[in-house]
């Protein structure tokens, strides 16, 4: 495994008035292990109250603890997944649905209700074929074998 795989990893998702904050707190808890998270409270699109919860990761320890979060399934696809999964900036973007989330299941999401996960993998030289091994060799090192189960 790299000594570090990405520059930085933002893990973000949104809290409407007619949501529990506290049940998206247990979920960003849960992905981030011992990392931090910040709270904004903004006014959304029809005036109603949201609040945007936030962490930005940037040791590796953190960036294991979220794959390992994620389940051995998840991290599966992302590799099977991984030429979608980075654009041409070495990003990785992924999508996982918020309310399954609070219901503790990891499970990827193709619509916008979501815990959004973006990071720029750590690819020298800068390119995307790079940016997707690294990736692999990364995914390959988690070891899933101490997850109680992921629920994906």
């Amino acid at each position: 495994m790299p000594a570090t795989t990405f520059h930085w990893i933002r893990v973000q998702t949104f809290c409407y008035a007619t949501e529990r904050k506290e049940l998206l707190e247990e979920v960003m808890e849960s992905l981030l292990g011992e990392a931090e998270y910040s709270e904004e409270i903004t006014e959304g699109e029809h005036g109603n109250t949201m609040t945007i919860l936030e962490a930005r990761l940037t040791k590796q320890r953190q960036f294991v603890d979220l794959f390992t979060s994620l389940g051995e399934d998840i991290c599966d696809w992302i590799a099977e997944d991984v030429d979608n999964r980075v654009d041409e900036d070495c990003v990785f973007y992924m999508r996982l649905d918020k309310q399954k989330a609070v219901q503790g299941i990891c499970e990827v999401a193709h619509h916008g209700d979501v815990v959004a996960i973006t990071g720029k993998v750590q690819a020298h030289p800068a390119r995307k074929e790079v940016a997707a091994r690294i990736l692999k060799e990364f995914l390959a090192g988690i070891d899933h074998s101490s997850c109680e189960g992921s629920g994906s």
